[in-house]
């Protein structure tokens, strides 16, 4: 507990305080200070007419200690001492069937760029998901296994202690570590999917050093299997590995090491840099993957090379691997076992798959700007109907992207085959047609715009399906159905069971789904409402460019897009991603007649909107009389808007007065696209139906 912790529980001082405030004046009579049985305190405070908006964000310790180092500020940019880790990676993986293992050696560059010296590296070791006791979510795996085993560790050459600290007992072990290891560096917690490294030198600022691991681990197969990433092979004929190698846990300006355990349905935080790996497997197996292929003459017959020379002259498909091509010499070049070499430059994971029946296909995309890149497809002939349209689909989705966002930013993209058909990693895509658009949409956040999934998710996620919906509208030749999403909101609000946007992703529990992948397209649809879509999207589009392959955290967004569209915006990130509250509007009366027509608007909610009239009129011959905050809807009909900020006083009834002239009101309507969270939609109509 903290020094600084009160002697009573915060729940039990506020039932005091309200005790008080509830208990009869002295001298008073019992039920004199109660209207039915209730306390007037509290329905005074219930049914007042008034409110306090907040509007300003929440500047926690977290981005208070970013904005005093200056790596990040009010710009919502990278400020002048913004800094990142960058780790290489060179891996050496061996797949052994008969195990149905990875064994792989490693040795991961650790620049450090940040001005701190580390005296400790954290790792990540996902596959300490499939042992039996380690903590998880929602996620169950396929099997139980013995995890990410590490036999061993060196730093700079350096033996890593890997024995288990023993427990500490009374007041023993001073001088060194409790494992016996003395002065060295020890690693703790290898059988979690968080790992420590205590260093016996630290790694000075503005340095490097180099971290080397042994390791080997099975891959989950079978039918038990429940949630992404939790099934990772198909008997012993395909293997779909993912977060499959030890990896070093982001650090970064604010929170340091992050340790938040890998619980399975929140994703990951990682840091870009260079891979180099190379894949020994049986030969006649072919092995797509994060990168481009280094050594297709040692690997690839004199057919598929040829084929693969013409993937970028047309959106035609060229089958690279054929069904009927299975085999050493055939399906790739001949031998027992072979090396396949994949390098990738500037990014943050890296997946691969292989199959002995793998069938190849590419066809291409072109992106503006930049030119054709090849799109790979590698599936099994059974499921060839999954993919009959996976082609165009992700063509569409890389050139959309491309054009609403900035060019798609890596050499090729591959989509695999295999039991995870929804993931996405660097230039890979572990998925069908299904998902296809939604997959592709993630190598702009998070294989581009570091975001932090594990704690953020809607800021990959949500902005994903925020994306898809344009995508989807696109190709088939429609407007985006971005009207009614803000307040569909209002109908679930107020869910107890709902955290805000700014809760820990990893912790969302059951609602999780919305919180992550459904809340934020309802944000940006009432933004959209405000400022209009395409200056959102302009503004996003700005974003993505500032901060590519960087790591941008909410107050960045929230910051910059106030910038961008040059608004005082924090109420409004305020109540989208700190709250749960909604605006509830209403249509509470009309009074008068031509120009004195007053609409009373009331908004029972937390959450301000501007206040937004459909004005429809009666046919006549005579003009409508324009209203300077007004504009024309067709002939017979006008929309007319008070900011925000009509509400920053404090009162929950707004006195909209229309002034259109003689013509008369047929019907009024309040917010009439549905932009603005609002649980009752009837009361938001003159006259009532």
């Amino acid at each position: 507990m903290p020094r600084t912790a009160p002697l009573f529980p915060t729940a039990a001082i506020a039932s005091l305080a309200l005790t008080a405030l509830c208990a009869p004046i002295a001298g008073q009579q019992p039920g004199e200070n109660e209207i039915a049985g209730a306390p007037i305190v509290l329905r005074e405070a219930l049914q007042s007419n008034t409110r306090a908006v907040r509007r300003d964000i929440p500047m926690t310790r977290t981005i208070r200690r970013a904005f005093d180092a200056n790596t990040r500020n009010y710009t919502g940019k990278p400020g002048p001492n913004y800094w990142q880790l960058q780790t290489d990676f060179t891996i050496e993986a061996r797949l052994d069937r008969e195990t149905q293992s990875i064994f792989g050696k490693e040795s991961i560059v650790i620049h450090n760029n940040s001005p701190d010296a580390l005296t400790r590296i954290v790792l990540r070791l996902d596959h300490n998901m499939f042992r039996a006791r380690v903590q998880r979510g929602s996620s169950v795996p396929a099997e139980l296994t013995d995890g990410m085993v590490i036999t061993r560790m060196s730093i700079d050459g350096n033996a890593i202690d890997l024995k288990p600290r023993a427990r500490r007992r009374g007041r023993g072990n001073r001088g060194g570590n409790s494992n016996g290891n003395s002065g060295g560096a020890s690693a703790s917690g290898l059988t979690q999917t968080v790992a420590t490294i205590r260093l016996a030198k630290p790694i000075p600022p503005k340095s490097k050093a180099t971290l080397e691991i042994d390791w080997h681990t099975k891959l989950p197969g079978g039918d038990a299997g429940r949630g992404h990433r939790m099934t990772q092979r198909w008997d012993d004929t395909l293997f779909q590995p993912t977060q499959w190698f030890p990896r070093l846990a982001k650090y970064d300006d604010l929170n340091g090491w992050d340790t938040n355990p890998y619980l399975g349905p929140a994703e990951f935080y990682n840091n870009f840099g260079r891979f180099d790996v190379r894949f020994d497997v049986p030969a006649g197996w072919l092995v797509s993957a994060t990168g481009v292929l280094q050594n297709p003459k040692e690997v690839l017959t004199k057919a598929s090379r040829e084929r693969l020379s013409h993937v970028l002259e047309s959106d035609n498909e060229i089958d690279i691997v054929t069904k009927n091509e299975v085999g050493p010499g055939k399906s790739t070049a001949a031998g027992k076992r072979l090396v396949w070499h994949y390098v990738a430059d500037m990014v943050n994971d890296f997946a691969w798959a292989t199959a002995e029946r793998f069938v190849w296909k590419a066809t291409r995309a072109t992106i503006p700007g930049k030119g054709p890149v090849p799109i790979h497809m590698f599936y099994l002939p059974e499921r060839a109907s999954r993919f009959a349209r996976a082609g165009k689909i992700t063509r569409h989705a890389l050139e959309f992207y491309s054009k609403l966002w900035v060019p798609y930013p890596f050499p090729q993209l591959t989509m695999q085959d295999g039991p995870s058909a929804g993931m996405e990693y660097p230039m890979v895509i572990n998925s069908n047609q299904g998902a296809a658009d939604h997959e592709v949409a993630h190598q702009w956040w998070p294989m581009m715009v570091g975001t932090n999934e594990t704690m953020y998710g809607w800021m990959d996620e949500g902005f994903n399906t925020y994306m898809n919906i344009l995508s989807g509208a696109d190709s088939r030749g429609r407007k985006p159905g971005l009207d009614g999403r803000g307040q569909s909101y209002g109908q679930r609000a107020g869910n107890e069971s709902e955290p805000p946007l700014m809760w820990t992703a990893n912790y969302a529990g059951s609602q999780y789904g919305f919180q992550t992948y459904s809340k934020a397209p309802l944000m940006l649809s009432m933004l959209g409402g405000i400022y209009g879509d395409e200056a959102v999207q302009k503004s996003m589009r700005e974003y993505s460019r500032v901060w590519a392959f960087k790591h941008p955290s909410p107050w960045d967004f929230a910051f910059f897009m106030s910038n961008e569209l040059n608004a005082e915006l924090g109420w409004f990130w305020h109540y989208w991603l700190w709250t749960t509250d909604s605006v509830d509007a209403s249509i509470k009366s009309v009074n008068g007649a031509g120009s004195n027509t007053i609409v009373t608007v009331h908004q029972a909610g937390q959450m301000p909107s501007p206040v937004v009239l459909r004005v429809d009129f009666e046919a006549g011959d005579s003009a409508i009389t324009p209203m300077k905050n007004s504009t024309p809807d067709g002939a017979n009909a006008a929309i007319v808007t008070w900011p925000v900020d009509v509400w920053f006083a404090g009162d929950r009834d707004f006195q909209a007065k229309l002034q259109f002239g003689d013509r008369a009101i047929k019907k009024i309507t309040l917010d009439p696209a549905g932009r603005f969270p609002d649980a009752n939609k009837s009361d938001n109509v003159w006259p009532r139906r």
